[in-house]
């Protein structure tokens, strides 16, 4: 089982910038997804970015593509999401996951991986403001 530990939230002016962060431990050495996804009261899970390990194919949010940028560290088993051009409605609390090794056909991970039933471990959490 993984265990996941987000960091690197707070409140930023629109425009300002963030990088989250992802340590995870236990890992999956199986390919698998892993994402970071965010969350507002009330609201189901949306798919922000993710990555599918198994050829690093990855997918965005439409409402985030060009802003956002994942990335992972396998030497320190990091996850990250860089954000930049933040605004107001980028707001939300976000969490990062990891799913069970899967087999996928080349190409498709990324947008496979966007989805929350792709994941079986999760985070606590990091908030995120963004002020206007």
């Amino acid at each position: 089982q993984e265990h996941l530990v987000e960091s690197g939230g707070g409140t930023v002016q629109a425009g300002g910038s963030l990088r989250l962060s992802c340590v995870y431990s236990g890992y999956n050495y199986g390919r698998h997804c892993m994402g970071w996804f965010r969350q507002v009261s009330g609201k189901e899970h949306e798919g922000v970015a993710a990555i599918y390990t198994g050829d690093d194919n990855i997918g965005y949010a439409d409402s985030v593509r060009g802003r956002f940028t994942i990335s992972q560290d396998n030497a320190t088993n990091t996850l990250y999401l860089q954000m930049n051009s933040l605004k107001p409605e980028d707001t939300a609390m976000y969490y990062c996951a990891s799913g069970k090794t899967v087999g996928l056909e080349p190409s498709v991970g990324g947008g496979y991986c966007k989805s929350p039933r792709a994941h079986a471990y999760w985070g606590q959490g990091t908030q995120v403001t963004v002020s206007s």
